[in-house]
């Protein structure tokens, strides 16, 4: 399908093409007619799978077809909600993209920086706001935000929203909204306790499922590389010597480890940037630029700060460290192999990350394969058959010198090993009643 068969109106449609965009990804297939119908929808769907258009497209159409009088104030109609301040702006860069050629305004709002050049644009006057909850809530206190005629809400990235704390600001944002509007929810999962936020803000939803629950694109290649904590260095610098690596994203779980990569590799001459919370919002947007535009081949990032980068030809991310969080991992790798394209997924693995690792396999019903004789291969590996650490046996004049028969091991649950996901039929697009809800699920 094109997007020309969606009823997308024509300066959507240039805008579009503007962009070499000319077929809408699964999501978009199904979102975009449903939220032209004015329903509310709740999203479930991976990043990378094009959710941002999903909602953007449908609400730059309505707002266009229902537009007043050019010579009213502006008010706003639509509101974009989001955690981060990285998320924030590239959904107003999308909002900007898609509606090139439309008579509509917008404006991003986020914390972290001075609130006057964000209020400049509110008191002109904007059709559509995109804000993190925070400065939303500070900005409406001030009196700079009214919402009263709003009639489109969306809550992004909600799971994330939940994980940062964000719950009771988004709901404070939703007594502040009237009753009568539609309301589109996007999740990356699906755990109870979103169902429960989207039941307060949703009624009588479609539901929208692209691939199931926490498993990874197919077109992302995934590898493992067992190596000693005190190798990663090595292997890191090791693999970025191959001259094909355009560009890495590489994740730290913490904003000390983003730092500490940073400099190692600057200092091999590998040109490299870091961003994290602790950076101000100027360094990181410099650093999210440079490293789009290839001036920064390297770009080490914490996961928050990650949740925003949006670069569809990223060919590699690298975890140097294995998130303690499962999901957090099928999120990084997301990161790559976006709209169609093939991706490659490299996680470096010490012996005191393989519970992580068990964890994250069980999580996506898949083992990731593991490279074998690198040059800094470590003295030990988690067993297909047996759950448990093991040494390797050592070969003569090479590896550690581990006598296997001394080697210590660590004796764990045979089921909490996966694995391999056997391949499953599609589940052909589908709707079905339940609690008052339309489910569609699509497998990509």
């Amino acid at each position: 399908m094109t997007f020309d068969k969606l009823d997308l109106i024509e300066p959507i449609l240039n805008a579009l093409q503007h962009e070499g965009y000319t077929q809408p990804t699964p999501i978009q297939e199904i979102s975009i007619p449903i939220v032209l119908t004015g329903q509310d929808l709740l999203g479930c769907a991976q990043t990378g799978t094009g959710k941002t258009a999903a909602f953007a497209i449908p609400i730059l159409q309505l707002l266009s077809l229902n537009k007043g009088n050019d010579r009213s104030p502006r008010k706003i109609k639509a509101l974009i909600v989001t955690p981060t301040r990285e998320l924030a702006i590239q959904i107003g860069e999308s909002f900007a993209a898609y509606g090139r050629f439309l008579n509509l305004r917008h404006t991003v709002v986020f914390g972290g920086v001075s609130q006057q050049s964000q209020v400049n644009p509110l008191k002109m006057g904007v059709d559509i706001l995109v804000a993190t909850p925070g400065r939303l809530l500070d900005l409406q206190n001030q009196g700079y935000i009214k919402l009263n005629d709003l009639s489109i809400f969306v809550l992004d990235e909600a799971d994330r929203m939940l994980d940062m704390g964000f719950i009771h600001d988004v709901k404070k944002i939703i007594k502040l909204i009237p009753e009568k509007r539609q309301s589109l929810f996007f999740s990356a999962t699906m755990p109870e306790s979103i169902r429960v936020l989207a039941s307060t803000i949703l009624k009588n939803p479609e539901e929208v499922a692209v691939t199931p629950n926490a498993t990874t694109a197919e077109t992302v290649q995934q590898e493992m590389y067992y190596v000693n904590a005190t190798d990663k260095k090595d292997l890191l610098i090791h693999l970025l010597q191959d001259k094909s690596i355009a560009t890495a994203l590489v994740f730290t779980r913490t904003k000390h480890g983003a730092d500490k990569v940073q400099r190692f590799l600057s200092k091999a001459n590998i040109k490299t940037e870091a961003i994290h919370g602790n950076k101000s919002q100027n360094a990181r947007q410099n650093a999210l630029r440079n490293f789009k535009d290839r001036t920064t081949r390297v770009l080490v990032a914490t996961d928050i700060a990650a949740r925003g980068i949006d670069i569809d030809d990223l060919n590699l991310v690298i975890n140097y460290e294995i998130p303690n969080i499962p999901e957090t991992y099928v999120h990084r790798i997301g990161r790559t192999g976006r709209a169609g394209l093939n991706g490659k997924a490299i996680s470096f693995c010490d012996v005191e990350e393989l519970e992580y690792l068990r964890d994250i396999q069980k999580l996506i019903s898949l083992q990731v394969p593991v490279v074998k004789g690198h040059p800094f291969e470590g003295d030990f590996e988690l067993t297909d058959k047996k759950s448990k650490i093991k040494p390797k046996v050592a070969q003569r004049g090479k590896g550690s010198g581990i006598d296997p028969g001394k080697g210590k091991r660590r004796v764990g649950n045979d089921k909490n090993v996966s694995k391999p996901q056997a391949k499953k039929t599609p589940i052909s697009t589908a709707s079905q009643t339940e609690n008052n809800s339309k489910k569609i699920f699509l497998n990509r």
